[in-house]
């Protein structure tokens, strides 16, 4: 039956031997797939992490907020971001609206707290950074600490079990590098995904208890800073971040990056402005101050 079937395929319908149709793709176009060990690429990537200490750019960010699955998916305007990061955890990001400059949001995190001012709005919201209270709108779970490990790749320890994988699709080929959490039973943590194409990271999957897909980071069009003080000689202009449990994505267009240079402390304190609400998040209630 088996040698009955090939045949059929082989003759065709209208029984002509051969193929149906055959595609010769230009040697200048094939796509090439490196090869890498998992020890080149844990290299690679960890050499990526220790080189780049903080990030001051300019970007154009694009919200969305909702799902497919709730059935309401909301498209934002177009924000001006000015982005200050530093490890380990600092960053702060300002929103404005192009052209007119006006500031929409002002949020910073230093990995313990996290403040967010809404001009607008006069409000002034502040709260633990482990604060786990999804709101009914989607773009008010949007949190400064999320970008932290978008924008600066947390290592990837030696004693840490990582697996290694290959995965093709019809776009490209990839190599993943699984990053486990120990413990009574091992999990998911981290994925860190390679294009073969030219070996630079594409994606960067993180995982909470139980298999929970945290965050979805995608990279692309790496390119040389604009100002750089390391051996970084490449950052992404294009960043994708999604937050599946939190319902919003953010797409970062950079326009300007500069890479390792000093940022004073001060620069990541957010303070409420004059007459504003101060209203402390906690995952029970809300607790305004005057």
């Amino acid at each position: 039956m088996v040698c009955l079937t090939l045949s059929a395929l082989t003759l065709g319908c209208g029984g002509h031997g051969g193929v149906t149709k055959t595609t010769t793709v230009p040697l200048a176009n094939r796509p090439v797939a490196l090869e890498a060990t998992p020890e080149q690429l844990l290299e690679r990537y960890n050499s990526l992490v220790g080189n780049l200490q903080s990030l001051n750019a300019t970007a154009d960010l694009k919200p969305f907020a909702g799902s497919a699955y709730t059935g309401v998916i909301n498209e934002y305007h177009d924000v001006k971001a000015f982005l200050l990061a530093s490890r380990p955890y600092s960053i702060r990001m300002i929103g404005q609206v192009p052209i007119v400059g006006k500031t929409v949001f002002d949020m910073a995190s230093d990995g313990r707290e996290f403040e967010v001012s809404i001009p607008p709005k006069n409000k002034f919201l502040e709260g633990p950074v482990t604060l786990n209270r999804p709101s009914a709108k989607p773009i008010e779970n949007l949190r400064p600490q999320h970008l932290v490990d978008a924008l600066l790749w947390p290592e990837v320890h030696k004693e840490e079990v990582t697996l290694f994988e290959e995965f093709n699709d019809e776009t490209a080929r990839y190599y993943v590098l699984t990053v486990l959490r120990g413990g009574y039973r091992s999990e998911i943590l981290r994925k860190i995904w390679f294009d073969r194409g030219d070996l630079h990271l594409v994606r960067v999957q993180s995982y909470g208890p139980k298999g929970a897909l945290i965050s979805d980071v995608r990279y692309a069009n790496w390119q040389p800073p604009d100002t750089s003080n390391s051996a970084l000689a490449d950052y992404p202009r294009s960043i994708r971040i999604d937050r599946p449990r939190d319902e919003y994505r953010l797409d970062l267009t950079f326009s300007r990056i500069s890479l390792n240079e000093s940022i004073a402390p001060d620069r990541f304190q957010l303070q409420p402005q004059e007459g504003a609400e101060v209203v402390r998040l906690t995952d029970t209630a809300e607790d305004k101050k005057p």
